[in-house]
């Protein structure tokens, strides 16, 4: 392996959520690993949040906007979960001073975008796959997620 391929490794896993990686061949082993001392983006109340995506050591940013959540826990048999189909950081947001995509309460169609996801400086909008009404949401706004990652509970009723 030369120090092009090298080179190319530790920027992968900068781009990512990947926190190690260890590759053998013809007899050298090398190991990469992401710094254990990630900056951690925390936003005042009343400010925008920042879409400055967060390395996936660091905990949680508080954002500007809260998650809301429903008094009452609504019966968990009938819900549906909307889940992450990839790894990134969620937004519930377009950006700065945007309309929140969908909130507690909200009701969502087929097709319906309720979050984006970047991954890569790449923005996915993440489309409901159900008709329903959202009873909770599970993520922070501008936190890393994984794939399959529970993002909504939706009541389809």
């Amino acid at each position: 392996m030369d120090i092009k391929q090298i080179q190319e490794l530790v920027k992968l896993i900068n781009k990512t959520n990947i926190g190690e990686i260890t590759i053998e061949e013809e007899g050298v082993k090398i190991t990469v690993k992401q710094k254990k001392d990630p900056v951690q983006h925390i936003i005042a109340g009343g400010g925008t949040p920042s879409f400055t995506p967060a390395p996936a050591a660091t905990a949680a940013p508080v954002a500007s906007v809260p998650v809301e959540a429903k008094p009452a826990e609504p019966k968990a048999d009938n819900l549906v979960t909307i889940k992450s189909p990839m790894i990134g950081t969620f937004y519930r947001q377009a950006g700065p001073g945007k309309p929140i995509f969908a909130s507690v309460g909200d009701e969502v169609t087929a097709g319906k975008v309720v979050c984006i996801i970047e991954a890569m400086k790449l923005f996915n909008e993440i489309e409901s796959e159900v008709k329903g009404k959202i009873v909770k949401v599970l993520v922070e706004d501008a936190s890393p997620v994984e794939y399959d990652q529970p993002l909504f509970l939706v009541d389809p009723s």
